[in-house]
């Protein structure tokens, strides 16, 4: 009875998120940072970076590779991101079952906001998101009633202009009493390591394109250089130097999948002064020329 009922509350997120999307890939809604993403066939296994999001997916699944690890996450499961850090992701879907979700953009002012009001503010370290503690979970009654009122909102205009930052609000709420609020919590910890890298890592997506600063992103989170490199390694898997070549690739695949630019304009939005640099960096991540990725 209990896997019926679950199983007939994902068949009306389905229903509810299906007339949202009719192209693959993310698509913008009415509502500022919330995006739906479909896939109408499986997607091979290749480089993914997420903005920090809580991502909902309810048909088909997702392969994360995390460093070492292999997550799961599939229909009835949601995942929060973080950190924008790169992963390598695969998609199952099939045609007459595609892959559905929704990805909502962590908004930090708002989460601050609702730690303090939820009191949940303390003085014990709260143990940082990492590569090797990302963990998706299980919608609950509690998640799916606010993803279906999300979903709701967005097929009515007015009620998403009145309604719908409330309909936020309850997501976020309903988050930071589920199992990964800690991950939530730590991000709004302004002495917490985890938020001050979430601070370099928000000024370096804002100036990719231009040349690396490791004082400037040591300075954004109040730390020492030599410890800056420490704790962003350990929260990234990278250096700060691997961390922005990889952006400013996956940077580029987006401009080339979706704009149309050529590989020298692409190259120089995204921060490159050598195109043969650019090209040649770019096969090697995505084992492919940028040109055949503009072609296609």
């Amino acid at each position: 009875m209990l896997l019926t009922r679950h199983l007939d509350a994902n068949a009306t997120l389905v229903s509810l998120l299906q007339p949202l999307t009719n192209r693959d890939g993310f698509a913008p809604t009415a509502l500022p940072g919330v995006q739906v993403l479909r896939a109408s066939c499986d997607v091979a296994r290749g480089p993914q970076i997420y903005e920090p999001s809580l991502v909902i997916i309810v048909q088909g699944s997702k392969l994360a590779y995390l460093g070492a690890r292999t997550l799961e996450y599939g229909a009835g499961h949601y995942l929060i991101q973080a950190l924008p850090v790169p992963f390598e992701c695969e998609t199952f879907a099939a045609p007459e079952g595609p892959m559905l979700g929704i990805s909502i953009a962590i908004d930090r002012v708002l989460l601050g906001e609702l730690v303090l009001a939820m009191g949940l503010v303390s003085g014990r370290n709260i143990p940082a998101q990492t590569l090797e503690s990302m963990t998706s979970t299980v919608l609950d009654d509690g998640m799916r009633g606010c993803v279906e009122r999300l979903l709701r909102c967005l097929h009515d205009p007015l009620e998403c202009q009145i309604m719908g930052q409330a309909r936020l609000r309850e997501l976020l709420f309903v988050a930071l009493r589920g199992p990964q609020a800690d991950v939530l919590r730590a991000l709004v910890e302004q002495q917490g390591q985890f938020a001050r890298i979430a601070a370099s890592l928000n000024h370096l997506h804002g100036h990719f394109t231009e040349p690396l600063n490791v004082e400037t992103l040591a300075s954004c989170a109040n730390m020492s250089a030599s410890t800056f490199h420490e704790h962003f390694k350990r929260s990234t898997l990278l250096s700060p130097v691997q961390y922005l070549k990889r952006l400013r690739l996956l940077k580029a695949q987006q401009l080339l999948m979706s704009e149309g630019l050529g590989v020298a304009q692409v190259a120089h939005r995204v921060g490159y002064q050598s195109t043969s640099q650019f090209s040649r960096e770019y096969k090697r991540y995505f084992e492919r020329n940028p040109g055949d990725e503009r072609a296609a």
